[in-house]
């Protein structure tokens, strides 16, 4: 038997989750991240807060690196004060995840940020953000969909050539690319919706949420590359 390879995905830290009699902070993950992994072929492992300095080791054991969705970044990492539509700071889950990026691009573990996981990306590399866009996100609580059209010649066009609609639910967005990063697909609106790193092996961002979605292909060319490590 083959053995498929392991995706370590970044989780939430939530203060009082409440399940059955309890109510405690608690590191969680929705359904769908792990499931897409395991639909990919993948092995899924859920990787909580820690200290920054424990990232490259973690990273060490893994065979791929999903850093997914959540809050906004704190917008002193890439230089600037919050906005006023800017949400409180998640500083715990914003040093973890960049220090999780930096190891990855380090070692060249193949990479997947989503959503939140590809605006670190892209701040980690010293871009930046806007701190908010409107039409990208719209009752709260419900993803939307909007088309992506896909760059082509880029890393995500040989994975998803044609345009598609996609469950997205997020107000910020690419400002300034960080370093050596280029658009691999954009909204009709011109926003920036994926990400790659062409001097890597495989290190991708997109803005909206494969996890809520039936198409795998995405997350299917991490787990084959993450074969190949």
């Amino acid at each position: 038997m083959v053995a498929r390879p392991l995706i370590g995905i970044s989780t939430y830290l939530e203060p009082g989750v409440r399940w059955g009699v309890w109510r405690l902070d608690a590191a969680l993950l929705p359904l769908g991240y792990p499931r897409l992994v395991q639909r990919a072929g993948g092995l899924a492992a859920m990787l909580p807060p820690d200290a920054p300095e424990h990232a490259a080791t973690a990273v060490a054991r893994l065979d791929g690196l999903v850093v997914a969705g959540g809050p906004d970044v704190e917008p002193v990492h890439y230089g600037a004060g919050p906005g006023p539509r800017t949400g409180p700071p998640a500083r715990a889950r914003d040093a973890w995840e960049l220090a999780l990026i930096r190891a990855a691009l380090d070692r060249r573990v193949p990479l997947l940020g989503i959503c939140r996981g590809m605006q670190l990306l892209n701040v980690a590399l010293g871009g930046t953000l806007v701190q908010h866009l409107d039409g990208h996100a719209e009752v709260p609580g419900v993803f939307g969909h909007h088309p992506v059209k896909p760059v082509p010649g880029t890393l995500y066009a040989g994975a998803v050539p044609e345009e598609t609609s996609v469950p997205t639910f997020h107000h910020q967005a690419v400002d300034r690319l960080g370093e050596g990063l280029v658009p691999s697909a954009h909204a009709a609106d011109g926003t920036v919706e994926a990400i790659e790193l062409p001097s890597a092996d495989w290190v991708l961002g997109v803005q909206w949420h494969p996890e809520m979605d039936e198409d795998p292909r995405v997350v299917r060319h991490l787990v084959r590359a993450a074969a190949t490590l």
